[in-house]
Parts: structure tokens; sequence; C-alpha cells
């Protein structure tokens, strides 16, 4: 079972810990193997971190647990010293954009305008600040021109920029970003490039989960390679470091 420290504050974690884990493990219902085992290690706030492994490695299910969506089978994890869900406005995720249907019959902005529902609840109303902040998110992500465009209308790109902007108008201290350059054009790639490294500068952690470390390099992130669910390499340095795509591709 799950440690009782799940719902407990941990005075030993620093109030500039985003995430800690220790011996995370998790396994499905039916499955053979664990989907991970074990994992051990805490990101500071202000981080960025490319979150490595091949297809099967654990890294969706890492962040489906830092998210709360999942409840791992034993260990302990807090995300900003609580529970994962205790504090919802500081965590924004973003999940693979194939887990989503975009048969639903809403516009673009009303897909980013729900990025804004953890702050202001289901039932209100967007406020003039809630709208303008959608406004401005839209534009900055070259959306602006498919703004009422229904989003089952949208190319791959268009509809991976538009779950940024939804994650963005959240405004969140963490940012967990499932898979983010799938299947993307290179205007796509830059501008969600350019907008990670401006949550850099504004301190906000990213925990990013990849194929393509290269595209990374201006931001300069930790590396926590997953391979079988476990933790195989974890490149954390003050400095930061750089890494090829191809070593953790196998």
């Amino acid at each position: 079972m799950f440690s009782s420290g799940y719902s407990q504050q941990i005075p030993t974690v620093s109030t500039g810990t985003a995430v800690y884990c220790s011996k995370l493990t998790h396994r499905y219902n039916s499955a053979d193997r664990d989907a991970l085992s074990e994992v051990t290690f805490q990101v500071s706030a202000g981080e960025v971190v490319a979150l490595l492994g091949h297809n099967g490695a654990g890294k969706t299910t890492l962040l489906k647990i830092l998210a709360g969506s999942l409840v791992p089978s034993s260990g302990k994890v807090y995300v900003w010293g609580t529970a994962p869900r205790q504090q919802p406005r500081r965590v924004a995720y973003l999940a693979q954009r194939s887990a989503l249907r975009w048969d639903f019959p809403i516009s673009l902005r009303e897909l980013v305008a729900t990025g804004t529902f953890v702050r202001r609840g289901w039932f209100r109303g967007l406020s003039r600040e809630d709208r303008n902040l959608v406004e401005r998110t839209i534009r900055a992500l070259g959306l602006a021109s498919f703004a009422h465009r229904p989003i089952s209308a949208l190319s791959g790109g268009q509809q991976q920029r538009a779950l940024l902007a939804r994650a963005l108008v959240h405004d969140a201290d963490l940012f967990l970003l499932d898979e983010p350059f799938t299947a993307v054009d290179e205007e796509t790639c830059q501008i969600l490039l350019a907008q990670f490294a401006q949550l850099k500068n504004q301190n906000r952690t990213l925990i990013i989960t990849t194929h393509n470390c290269d595209a990374f390099e201006a931001l300069r992130p930790r590396k926590i390679v997953l391979r079988d669910g476990k933790v195989e390499v974890d490149t954390f340095s003050p400095q930061g470091s750089y890494c090829k795509a191809d070593h953790v591709a196998g």
C-alpha cells in the first residue's frame, strides 16, 4: 500500500523543492512488471528537466503521478511539499496530444480558456483579466487567426500550440509537459522552445518528456533517463550539460 506520508507535508523537503520522489513504484493492474521501480530524485524550483527514455520506460506514468491523476503503488512523492493535487493552482499538466478528444465541439479560444478554470472555478465566467490573458497567450503562440476555428479543424502543430496555450494561462509554478515535440513542424518547435525559455527566465519549473534532447540545447536542461521504469542516468549539475538523443533512444 502507498505510504501514509502521501497526504502529509514532509518537513525535510525544502520550500524550494518542486518535486520529491523516494522509491516511487507503480505497477498497473494485470501487468507483469513495474511501470516504475524505486524511482528516487528531487527537482528544485526553477529547474528545467528533460525526462528521457524509450517508449514504455515510465515517463508518462511518472508525469501522471506528479500531476495527481495516478496514485502510485508505493513510495513517497511530494509536489511543492505536499501530496500531488493538493496545490492545483501551482501545477499545470500538458498531456500527450493523442490522449485528447479533438472531435469535441469547442473552438481553439474556448479550449485555451479552460486553462483558467483551476483559478476561477468551473461555474464562474471569465473575468476581463482572464480574457485578456487568453488573447495575449493565443497571439504569443501565433494562433490568433485560428482562434474561432473548431479544434477538430486544427493541424497537429496548431493543436500542440493550443494545448501549450491552455497550460500557460493556468499560470502555474510547475509545468509537466508530456512529449510536446511529437509530430510537430519546425515553426511549432521553435515557438514552443521560445515559450519554454520565457518560463525558465521567470524561474518556473519544467519537466518535459521527449525523445529529442537536442531540441533543448539552448535551455541547458538537467537530464533524467528512465529505462524499464528505473532511473538509469541523472545528469544533475549546477552548470547544466548537453546530451545526444541517440544516447537514450534504445
